[in-house]
């Protein structure tokens, strides 16, 4: 059995994970909205990521005997200022979500909980990979600047990016 802490604590993740999904939806429309559809492509990915995080820890919660909760999404932020500023605001959401995971960490350790901390060193490092991940797109904008081609290849480049699901 879990714990209730850690039961509302997953519950609370659930919820982060799923406004995660829907913040990066935003995203695919703002891109879509300026004919970036590479973009786009690249936060549908991310939202299925977020989606495919949110379920893990759903059904972990289930499998330790614990209830889910679900509560509202908070809406989240549609517009910025440029592309460079939606992936920088994408980048400072993952270095949160990553904060998020240490703590639930935190948590399981203080309970010892192993089998929660085992169940959550996947996310610690797949943290490491989405902060990585969004980083470099972050870096490589900045690089380009205002170079509306390089835009353009780049665009073109972030269109290849496919959801493959982690297998358990």
């Amino acid at each position: 059995m879990i714990s209730a802490n850690m039961e509302k604590a997953i519950n609370d993740q659930i919820n982060a994970e799923m406004f995660s999904a829907y913040l990066y939806l935003a995203m695919v429309a703002y891109f879509k909205d300026r004919n970036l559809n590479g973009f786009a492509n690249w936060m549908t990915v991310q939202n299925q990521e977020e989606t495919f995080h949110a379920m893990k820890f759903f059904n972990y919660l289930s499998e330790r005997g614990g209830r889910v909760t679900l509560e509202a999404i908070e809406k989240p932020q549609f517009e910025w200022e440029s592309p460079l500023a939606a992936m920088e605001a994408a980048r400072h959401h993952e270095a949160y979500i990553t904060s998020r995971i240490n703590d639930l960490m935190n948590l399981a350790i203080e309970e010892k909980d192993h089998a929660t901390a085992n169940f959550l060193g996947w996310f610690v490092e797949e943290q490491v990979e989405e902060e990585d991940s969004v980083n470099e797109v972050v870096q490589k904008l900045r690089l380009l600047g205002t170079d509306g081609g390089g835009l353009f290849m780049m665009d073109r480049d972030m269109a290849t990016r496919v959801f493959t699901p982690p297998v358990a």
